[in-house]
């Protein structure tokens, strides 16, 4: 089997022969951020919107790397003709850096870029997931951390409640899940998600961005009331794209899914776009 490569800091290694010291804070506090896109027959997918993403996150968390988005590119591209793995996801992660304390931030930080076989669903899973609500509102949440400490941690309730994933809210307020926005279908067939205090995914902006959808797709914060009286809800994520939500707290959800359908078909062109 072939070595698979990674890239860190300013060189390209063989997985195993990738390390970092144990005085990164990523190791000690949790700290550093990362962003994860996919790759369909070797092209890169809203990769432009990743990386926006990936350095506003950066700077948010004030941390820096020496690499442009033009230069990161350019190790993108060379890492993949490296793995030649045309249908993947690649990470890329900002560690803390080495910290003399296990505190203090320090000047540089470390860049590890990993690449991964990964064949992304290219139509709808009618199937769906069911999701159980908890309270709770992630910290520094516009920015996507390495911190998932409660979402791995409710594991066993998630499974207590028979359900696939959690879905947070806040004082009244629905807000996503660890890994994927989240969508209601109003019965006047309106479209809403979350608008503060989330970290707004790729696939969701490109929703939000569609403008030949027939729906009215609206950004705003919405209630735990709204969510009980909707018809429908959805996910969405670079993994997932648009999964169907089927139950939440144990309630179906008896809505026509044709919304989803049509928003998942529009989504896959836009997605069929970046290959050409």
């Amino acid at each position: 089997m072939a070595d698979r490569y990674v890239f860190v800091n300013d060189s390209f290694l063989a997985e195993e022969q990738a390390s970092l010291l144990v005085s990164d804070l990523a190791i000690h506090r949790g700290y550093g951020i990362f962003d994860f896109f996919k790759t369909i027959n070797g092209k890169p997918i809203f990769l432009d919107d990743h990386l926006e993403r990936f350095y506003n996150s950066i700077i948010k968390m004030h941390l820096h790397i020496s690499q442009s988005p033009a230069q990161l590119k350019t190790i993108l591209e060379t890492l993949q003709s490296k793995n030649n793995l045309p249908d993947s996801g690649i990470k890329m992660i900002v560690t803390g850096g080495y910290s003399t304390d296990g505190f203090t931030l320090p000047a540089a930080q470390n860049l590890i870029i990993s690449q991964t076989p990964f064949v992304v669903p290219m139509e709808l899973n009618e199937k769906g997931i069911s999701l159980v609500t908890y309270d709770y509102q992630r910290q520094l949440s516009e920015m996507k951390t390495l911190d998932y400490a409660m979402a791995i941690w409710l594991q066993p309730f998630i499974k207590q409640h028979l359900a696939d994933d959690v879905l947070y809210h806040y004082e009244g307020l629905v807000k996503e899940c660890p890994r994927a926005n989240f969508f209601i279908v109003t019965k006047d067939q309106e479209i809403i998600t979350a608008k503060n205090n989330i970290l707004k995914g790729v696939i969701r902006k490109n929703i939000l961005n569609m403008e030949d959808s027939g729906f009215k797709i609206t950004e705003r914060d919405f209630t735990l009331e709204e969510l009980r009286n909707a018809s429908a809800a959805f996910i969405t994520s670079t993994t997932k794209h648009i999964l169907p939500v089927k139950m939440i707290d144990q309630i179906k959800l008896e809505g026509s899914g044709e919304v989803t359908k049509k928003l998942s078909d529009l989504l896959l062109k836009k997605v069929s776009a970046q290959l050409y």
